[in-house]
């Protein structure tokens, strides 16, 4: 049996380092919630695989056992090239799906390509469990456990590899698999096979190491890094890639990025270089010798706080290209930290930024800013959020689902604590109508100063605003009428226009840059003095309530009522999916209902031919969907948001996606080992206590830990998700281990409405936190483990329910 669990652990490796390299890969080629679906697609293909198993049986003979292993082994690594290959070469464009049909059939294509990995990765499994069921197990674990290198070997691949080479190592490693296990092959015939293979494995290790540049990533022609690459121009200074992101440098004279410049400005744009992270426009590179450089960035909106406090220190976080700390040495800061969480965009700037960092007055800190602010405990004059990342329609739905924790409640409460008396909190964003991005950092900042204890925190706002972006001032005490004064001079000499200050007037607003019932002054004002701020968050047209860190999407602005706006405007603008939104998750959703209604009920109908009544009851079945339904919906209602929330403490998307399904993969894998010596309803009991305790537990240990090393926080991440994943690894291989006894013809069947249920909990899980927050989904997983332990309590056993035979 050994190399039937080597290979099982080694393809579940493949499996994972695969899915986890895809989500980066869509961040990068697409948009960001591609790369939430691939999470859906790969459970739909484990699903499907259960269904084929259903109607095709695998043998259960040890050597041609093994023969099949070798078999899936080796589709699985052509179906990763295939759907590779499928989704960087396919002409789907998800701007044109409105109005051409056979976009909708290339969506298609590009999603069952996805998902051709999955089903050859869960057909091993599903095939291996239904074999040998008395190894049930030790077999899910070795499933489990190898999924959870998986995570780590895409972590430590990504950086050496780039996304195309660690795509090509699963694919090596499953022709590895097929390799191993039929090694021992004893005839002429199966040692030419094993050759082969070992040839292949060979072959593919090389172009893995050095992948041909046919090869390489194609990025959606709608990336900002696409339209800079279409300058006649234009050179790609630098690629580099790391576990969380590639970093673009380009060089082009048409490159310009100075967020809300004055038109008055009176002097020529600097030389810059497009700094780009996952083919989006972070921010520009600028020469810091360009000659007037110092008149040009006074007419930044960003100057005004300098106008306000000689020599301050300061604190910025996420600098990127580093122009708010060119900004501030040429507005004569005294000291500047820059905080910048991404190591690429450090190398970036210290290989091209002409030694902006090098300056004796700056020091860079390569970390996440929430982690700066809770590790140390300096005060600053300024603290100031860079405006990073080009501007985005807030219909367009591209950036819903990506969080952002340096824009919540919490966060703003610790930006105030690292105030000077006196301080201000810079925060920049860019305009749209209605008032919708640059409104809720309105709301951020009026609900930390009522959070700080602040009576009147209208006295200590601030709002200005150019043609394209707002700046919004909060001060660790009451503007002064020097304040407003320097504040009017400062706007009046660059055509700036004064959204609001202690005390302004209507007419005093709205006069440069015009807009219709000057909606900035309007918006802000009625934000501010609402005596229902409940009402008035209820009432406008855009969801602009503060995120808070358990509900952290600072760019999903949708509301149910804006339906028939969007279904009019559907397709008529050039916007992903037609300008259709948040309607995205909601098409998943109903796509994945209807799959999974297909590879559930056709198994059951052609199976219901080939059962005698003495085999199988109506009742029976039902309590066999029921369970393997409840802990596939519990499992993925745990883990999804569970990732979300760990983006915090761990500062990036890629890293909380490794870790924690590392940790509950890990323990999941040795409680399924443990199953057997644990009643089923002491564990389900013990996992509905636990889920409900870890949205309470959580937010104190983040708050006491956020300011460890990256190091430390990893191992607390792991160690202290382990009782959860315990808990979650028991109750499957136990309802398998009693269908082996009583009705082992339904093994397949539960793969497949465990993994179906997976994939709606998937979307469920996404769809139902941008609305409610990340516990209101765990207290749904609590109750589907809750359901799950009913069916044992109904059937009065501390076994899961079957058909009777």
């Amino acid at each position: 049996m050994g190399p039937i669990y080597l290979g099982l652990f080694l393809l579940s490796t493949a499996g994972l380092s695969f899915e986890i390299t895809l989500t980066r890969v869509f961040s990068l080629a697409q948009w960001y919630h591609f790369a939430f679906m691939v999470i859906s697609v790969a459970l739909l293909g484990f699903g499907a695989s259960g269904s084929a198993l259903s109607l095709l049986p695998p043998p259960r003979d040890p050597l041609r056992l093994r023969a099949y292993t070798a078999r899936v082994a080796v589709l699985f690594a052509a179906s990763v090239l295939v759907s590779f290959l499928t989704i960087n070469f396919l002409p789907f464009d998800s701007y044109r799906i409105a109005w051409e049909a056979v976009q909708v059939l290339y969506m298609a294509v590009y999603f069952l390509a996805l998902a051709l990995p999955f089903f050859f990765n869960g057909l091993l499994t599903g095939a291996l469990l239904s074999s040998l069921p008395e190894k049930t197990g030790r077999l899910y674990a070795a499933n489990l456990l190898g999924s959870a290198l998986g995570c780590l070997l895409a972590l430590l691949a990504l950086p050496l590899l780039g996304g195309t080479g660690t795509i090509l190592l699963s694919a090596t490693l499953a022709l590895l698999v097929a390799t191993l296990v039929t090694w021992k092959g004893q005839t002429r015939q199966q040692k030419a096979v094993t050759g082969l293979l070992a040839l292949m494995t060979i072959a593919l290790t090389a172009v893995t190491l050095n992948p041909p540049t046919f090869l390489q990533i194609r990025l959606s022609p709608y990336k900002d890094l696409s339209y800079a690459l279409q300058y006649p121009d234009a050179t790609v200074l630098s690629s580099r890639w790391n576990a969380f992101s590639r970093v673009d440098v380009v060089r082009s004279r048409s490159i310009r990025s100075a967020p809300g410049l004055s038109l008055r400005n009176p002097v020529d744009f600097p030389t810059q270089l497009g700094l780009y992270t996952d083919g989006d426009l972070r921010s520009a590179i600028t020469e810091p010798a360009t000659p007037h450089l110092n008149v040009f960035l006074d007419y930044l909106p960003t100057a005004l706080p300098y106008h306000l406090r000689a020599e301050p220190r300061v604190l910025i976080l996420e600098p990127g290209g580093g122009l708010e700390v060119l900004l501030a040495l040429h507005q004569g800061a005294e000291e500047i930290m820059a905080v910048e969480s991404n190591p690429l965009a450090v190398r970036a700037v210290d290989d091209f930024g002409g030694g902006v960092y090098q300056e004796d007055r700056v020091r860079i800190m390569v970390e996440d800013g929430r982690t700066y602010v809770r590790r140390h405990t300096a005060r600053y004059d300024l603290v100031i959020l860079a405006l990073n990342g080009s501007q985005r329609p807030v219909v367009s739905g591209a950036y819903s689902l990506a969080e952002n924790y340096l824009y919540t409640v919490e966060a703003f409460d610790d930006y105030l604590n690292h105030l000077n008396e006196g301080g201000l909190l810079v925060i920049s964003r860019w305009l749209q109508l209605p008032p919708s991005e640059s409104l809720r950092a309105w709301a951020l900042a009026v609900t930390a100063l009522e959070r700080a204890g602040v009576q009147h925190p209208e006295r200590q706002l601030i709002a200005i605003r150019s043609w394209a972006n707002s700046v919004i001032l909060v001060k660790n005490g009451e503007f002064t009428a020097e304040d407003i004064a320097a504040t009017k001079a400062f706007c009046t000499a660059r055509n700036f226009d004064l959204v609001y200050y202690p005390g302004i007037h209507a007419e005093e607003a709205n006069r440069h840059s015009v807009v219709p019932e000057a909606a900035y002054y309007r918006a802000f004002h009625e934000l501010l003095f609402a005596p229902d701020r409940a009402a008035f968050y209820r009432d406008y047209p855009y969801d602009v309530r503060p995120p808070t860190d358990d509900r952290p999407f600072f760019f999903h602005f949708f509301k149910w009522s804006q339906t028939p706006q969007i279904v009019q405007a559907l397709g008529k603008t050039w916007q992903p999916f037609g300008g259709s939104g948040y309607f995205v998750l909601v098409a998943l959703l109903i796509l994945a209902l209807v799959a999974s209604a297909g590879l559930i009920v056709l198994p059951l109908a052609l199976q219901r031919r080939k059962i005698t009544p003495s085999e199988s009851t109506r009742q029976g079945r039902a309590r066999v969907f029921a369970y393997f339904a409840l802990l596939g919906l519990g499992y993925l209602l745990v883990e999804i948001p569970l990732i979300q929330r760990f983006i915090l403490f761990l500062g990036h998307p890629i890293y909380a996606f490794a870790t924690v399904l590392f940790s509950l993969l890990l323990f999941s894998g040795i409680g399924s080992l443990l199953a057997r010596r644990v009643p089923a309803l002491a564990a389900l009991a013990l996992l509905c206590g636990a889920i409900l305790i870890y949205p309470a537990a959580l937010p104190f240990a983040f708050r006491a830990l956020l300011g460890w090393s990256l190091a430390w926080r990893l191992a607390v991440a792991a160690v202290g998700l382990a009782p959860l994943g315990l808990l979650m690894g028991m109750p499957f291989p136990t309802g398998i281990a009693t269908l082996e006894t009583r009705a082992p013809h339904l093994i397949p069947w539960a793969w497949a409405i465990n993994g179906c249920a997976s994939v709606l909990s998937s979307i469920l899980a996404a769809m139902l936190a941008l609305s409610w927050g990340f516990w209101s989904v765990l207290l749904l997983a609590a109750i589907a483990y809750a359901g799950a332990l009913l069916t044992l309590l109904l059937q009065g056993r501390s076994r899961p329910p079957v058909e009777n035979s």
